[in-house]
């Protein structure tokens, strides 16, 4: 079966990347079905930018986010937008007439091969139900520097979806933590999840900077808490995250954000067979080859 994609992109103020990322899906080795961009109110000339380019790109639909603006907030990321907004997009067609969904940010440009070489690694592995690719972002010297990423994790920015996965999983969730909490059930449910380091785009905004760059690492923090990371693995991650700039400042930002939110008794995923399933996986990545088997990890 020839692969029909169908790419939902939520996308805000981002006027300065917008058309780059445009030019890099319309020029394709392997073109998706449709392509839904919601521009979910920006305020600078993202909208603009998109109503000149449509026209020039036939698979290319445009659409204004119009659900009630949530609560004025300093970080919009930790609000869930971008699920509200890419099940917003998704609504604008029948997913399952697609025989992949894929959620692609408005700040990543693709090589022209992706499509068709991310098309191929589902074709060998029946069993392969999430997956994208690394990104590279600028770094201070003028080059690119590789985000680092578990290879079970696959970004946010860039998730593709077989349709047999997407519906197993019930869709993205519109909570802080979605990009954690897919992958985590597509596993559940028997698929693999992958990131393919061949597989590179650029992403043109740093990581987590959208709302400030602590400010996105203690949002990471309050992701762990919801997808019922433990305290060992939080700790170990924050020692990680430490060695990022600003040096410190980062990690107990990560710590602050997993700390507050359960001083905030937030919600976490309402699903005890999740809960059991992610600490599981964590102890078997934590321990690797000292980990439990699967009837001594229940």
């Amino acid at each position: 079966m020839e692969p029909r994609i169908l790419i939902v992109s939520p996308v805000r103020n981002e006027a300065a990347h917008i058309e780059r990322v445009i030019r890099a899906v319309a020029t394709q080795d392997l073109p998706p079905a449709r392509w839904i961009v919601v521009d979910d109110r920006s305020d600078d000339d993202t909208l603009e930018v998109l109503r000149r380019l449509e026209p020039d790109v036939s698979f290319l639909t445009v659409v204004e986010a119009t659900e009630a603006r949530s609560r004025p907030t300093r970080d919009r990321l930790a609000t869930a937008a971008a699920p509200r907004a890419f099940n917003f997009g998704l609504r604008a067609d029948d997913w399952r007439r697609y025989t992949h969904i894929m959620k692609l940010d408005g700040d990543i440009e693709l090589e022209p091969s992706y499509l068709r070489r991310l098309m191929e690694r589902f074709e060998a592995d029946a069993k392969l139900g999430l997956a994208g690719g690394v990104l590279v972002e600028p770094d201070a010297g003028g080059g690119f520097r590789r985000i680092s990423i578990p290879r079970h994790h696959v970004h946010g920015a860039l998730k593709c979806y077989s349709r047999e996965c997407f519906q197993r999983i019930g869709g993205v969730q519109e909570r802080l933590g979605w990009d954690t909490i897919d992958g985590t059930y597509a596993r559940m449910r028997g698929f693999t999840t992958r990131s393919f380091t061949d597989l590179v785009s650029v992403h043109h905004r740093p990581l987590a900077s959208a709302d400030g760059v602590l400010r996105g690492h203690a949002r990471h923090g309050r992701c762990a808490y919801i997808a019922h990371y433990t305290t060992p693995w939080v700790a170990l991650r924050a020692a990680k995250i430490a060695r990022r700039r600003p040096m410190v400042l980062s990690g107990l930002a990560f710590l602050f954000g997993f700390a507050r939110a359960a001083a905030d008794r937030v919600e976490r995923v309402p699903d005890a067979e999740y809960r059991s399933f992610t600490r599981r996986e964590l102890r078997r990545r934590m321990l690797g080859p000292f980990a439990p088997g699967p009837s001594e990890a229940r």
